[in-house]
């Protein structure tokens, strides 16, 4: 998505389009791993020298805070962000450390949500093996 349409959506969403935010959320929409903060930091700290940790915590929080993405709070030693926002569930294999995304239909997270009470977001996680370290153990 274009800088232009990206400062849209943020615009839209009541967050002010700084160029730290655009080069954030942009990377969360075309990297799919699931990367934590300090990972995004150094990959835009190349083409942004400036940005610092603080700039990026500070993003983060700020389109999380938007509902522009996701906190994914799957790994039990640091936070990591997803750019789909949409309903669905998260494995992290305990082996090689890589999250997958998975779907879940929207009427298993409404199930799921306690009688009397109305659930706005749901988190769904699993941990285990994924595949390729299934077939690597044998």
């Amino acid at each position: 998505m274009a800088n232009q349409n990206l400062a849209a959506v943020l615009s839209a969403h009541g967050v002010r389009p700084t160029q730290q935010r655009i080069a954030v959320f942009d990377y969360l929409l075309t990297h799919h791993t699931h990367p934590s903060a300090d990972t995004i930091y150094h990959a835009l700290c190349r083409e942004y020298p400036v940005f610092s940790r603080t700039t990026i915590y500070n993003s983060l929080n700020t389109l999380a805070q938007a509902n522009l993405i996701r906190v994914v709070n799957i790994s039990p030693d640091e936070q990591r962000f997803d750019g789909d926002t949409s309903d669905h569930g998260h494995f992290r294999c305990v082996s090689c450390g890589e999250i997958y995304d998975f779907s879940v239909d929207p009427a298993v997270f409404r199930s799921l949500c306690p009688d009397g009470f109305q659930g706005e977001q749901g988190d769904l996680f699993f941990t285990g093996y994924c595949p390729g370290c299934q077939s690597a153990a044998g």
